[in-house]
């Protein structure tokens, strides 16, 4: 009875491709995830998360082995390795890992957009440059990416029109952070409210 089942037009051509559709979701959002913790240094995570990405895949590209003819099956195994990177893309933003840099180019006075800055428990350096228009304020600050919406409101607060980059950072060493009231907590528990 299941042998015909898995022989039937509805599993090969509804089930499996669904089943191969849900397998590259999973094992490109672990692909993702695995290559920012590489990035981030994470070496003690990312090799286990390697381990469940390879494993799905190897069981996924089988069952395309299986059925060459099937193009159900490539369409489910395509459709899923593109939904899995964005899947993978919203988990990462939502665990909000890892430090980044804000620079900003201002030029009204930077010294207040420090104070500013560390009145709210962020640290921040400028110090004086010329850019195109004339003298600008550099302000620098390395904050927790989790708090990045936070400083994003007080930069608009301060000035709307500053201009402003972000990037990631890999490692920090010592600076003034935010001090956390909350314990350390898994990477499982790391979700923090959407937007």
């Amino acid at each position: 009875m299941a042998t015909d089942f898995l022989q039937s037009d509805i599993y090969l051509y509804g089930v499996l491709p669904l089943l191969i559709f849900l397998a590259r979701i999973c094992d490109v959002t672990i692909g993702t995830l695995r290559i920012i913790y590489v990035s981030k240094g994470q070496r003690h995570i990312a090799p286990f998360l390697g381990f469940f990405e390879v494993f799905i895949w190897i069981v996924a590209i089988s069952q395309i082995m299986k059925n060459l003819n099937n193009f159900a099956c490539y369409f489910g195994y395509a459709a899923g390795f593109a939904t899995g990177n964005y899947i993978g893309m919203l988990v990462e933003e939502r665990l909000a890992f890892g430090k980044v840099l804000v620079r900003v180019f201002s030029t009204d006075n930077g010294a207040e957009l420090v104070r500013i800055l560390n009145t709210n428990g962020f640290g921040a350096t400028t110090f004086q440059a010329q850019g195109a228009q004339g003298d600008v304020s550099i302000v620098y600050s390395v904050i927790n990416r989790k708090n990045l919406p936070a400083v994003q409101q007080l930069l608009f607060n301060f000035n709307p029109n500053l201009f402003y980059v972000v990037e990631d950072i890999r490692k920090v060493n010592k600076g003034i952070f935010q001090a956390s009231t909350q314990p350390k907590i898994s990477i499982f528990e790391r979700w923090r409210k959407g937007k």
